[in-house]
């Protein structure tokens, strides 16, 4: 192997590793997350839109009391809407 070659290899194996600890960084920043119900858009949840639908984006209404979205972990319960708090259960 000549000395650029070589060069190359280790850069690579450098980049490699640079790269795979930056995505490791950003998991451990990532805050935590919860379900929150009642607190979607129409079409803007991220699952559990109840029956009939196939998941994320199908809330038929603002604020669906079975479909929920992901937030930061423990503000759920005080999301404030016009239908009332956010909840960690479905809302029927």
């Amino acid at each position: 192997m000549n000395r650029n070659t070589a060069t190359a290899a280790l850069a690579a194996v450098f980049a490699l590793s640079a790269g795979a600890a930056l995505a490791d960084d950003m998991k451990a920043k990532k805050p935590a997350m919860e379900k929150c119900y009642g607190v979607s858009m129409a079409g803007k949840n991220d699952c559990a839109a109840g029956a009939g639908t196939s998941c994320a984006g199908t809330s038929k209404v603002d604020y669906q009391g079975n479909a929920w979205t992901y937030v930061a972990k423990g503000t759920c319960t005080t999301i404030k809407t016009p239908k009332g708090m956010g909840s960690l259960t479905p809302k029927m």
